[in-house]
Formats: structure tokens, C-alpha cells, sequence
């Protein structure tokens, strides 16, 4: 009862304050075969070099079209403006983000995420490999997204240079944690022979 006299007075509030409500069928930031491949890869290394392929091919494709080269008839990123490529970018970043924080917590779990591989790596090993693959994909990045946010300062497109600040935002904060979190990884035992 409670839930029926609430929902009218959260509207009625939405509307005098003018609260924008968001919208709530957001558009999905990866391809459906871009979506198959994470879900059949269970390896944290690999599943970030995926994710970080998708992110490339976002920035990639943004600067075409802003520099005027249209999409090719069936690209899965046919419909998709400038903005929604640099929104989905910073989606995929944030995935990545949050999956490296799982397998962080969790490296050994046993629901056959980041566990079941086709190489012998232990989990340190994937989970250091991802970190690199974050690194050095942030870097390539944030190259791009300053040629990006120059494009959108030339063009005087507000929401894109906003968008695009958000993604070196995000991309600088990734980067930093890949740094750091290899900073904590323990040596290997090959590069402690090395060392003697």
C-alpha cells in the first residue's frame, strides 16, 4: 500500500522540481558480438584485452566520423554518433575497472570466472597480463582523446568536449591504477633468478 501512495507523490515531486528522471532504456555500449565474446572468455587477461579492443574501436570510429568518413553499410557502430562512441568508451573503461577490482578480491574463485584457462597461467599471472594490457591501451588513449577533444573544441561541440574530458578522466584513472596495481605485484621467480 505504501508503494501505491509513493509513486505519485515521487512523480508529482519529479515534475514540480523539474528532477530530470533518467532514461531507462540506456543504450547498450557494446556490440552483440563484442558482448558474446566477453561472456565466452573467462580469463581476466584476456576479457581486458577485449573490453580494450572495443574501447580503441570506439575512439577509433568517433574521430572518423567527426572528420567526416562515414561507416560502412551493416557496421555494427553504423548508428551511433561521436558522443555515443566516446559514452561507450567510457562505459568500457569503467567494466574493465570493476572487473579488475573482482578478480583483485576474488583471484581464485571457483565459478570458473578467471579460473578455466587455455594457457597454464596462475591467476597472478592473468591478473598482472591484464593490468599491462590496461596500461598500455590507456596510454595509446589518451593520445587519441586529446586529438578528440581538439576536434571538439574546433567544431565548438560542447557535449563531446565534455564527454571527451570524461573519458581522459576516467582513462587517467585507469592508467594510475594499472601502475599502481603492477607496482604491488609481487616479482615472478624468473625475474628473481635474473636479479642474483
Amino acid at each position: 500500500m505504501f508503494r501505491i501512495r509513493f509513486a505519485p507523490v515521487f512523480l508529482l515531486f519529479v515534475v514540480l522540481t523539474g528532477i530530470p528522471v533518467p532514461d531507462t532504456a540506456a543504450k547498450e555500449y557494446l556490440t552483440d558480438k563484442e558482448i558474446e565474446k566477453i561472456q565466452d572468455t573467462y580469463d581476466i587477461d584476456r576479457r581486458v584485452k577485449i573490453y580494450m579492443e572495443a574501447a580503441a574501436l570506439r575512439l577509433k570510429t568517433a574521430e572518423e566520423r567527426l572528420t567526416g568518413k562515414e561507416s560502412e553499410p551493416g557496421d555494427p557502430l553504423e548508428f551511433f554518433t561521436p558522443e555515443d562512441m566516446l559514452d561507450g568508451y567510457y562505459n568500457i573503461v569503467k567494466s574493465v575497472m570493476m572487473n579488475l577490482d573482482d578478480a583483485a578480491e576474488r583471484p581464485n574463485r571457483d565459478n570458473g570466472v578467471y579460473v578455466a584457462s587455455v594457457e597454464n597461467k596462475s591467476p597472478r599471472e592473468k591478473f598482472s597480463g591484464a593490468l599491462k594490457t590496461l596500461k598500455s591501451e590507456t596510454e595509446k588513449a589518451v593520445r587519441q582523446l586529446e586529438v578528440l577533444k581538439k576536434i571538439a573544441e574546433e567544431k565548438k561541440k560542447e557535449e563531446l568536449w565534455n564527454l571527451v574530458n570524461s573519458a581522459i578522466d576516467i582513462t587517467n584513472g585507469a592508467h594510475e591504477g594499472a601502475e599502481y596495481g603492477l607496482s604491488k605485484q609481487p616479482s615472478s621467480p624468473d625475474k628473481e633468478k635474473t636479479k642474483k
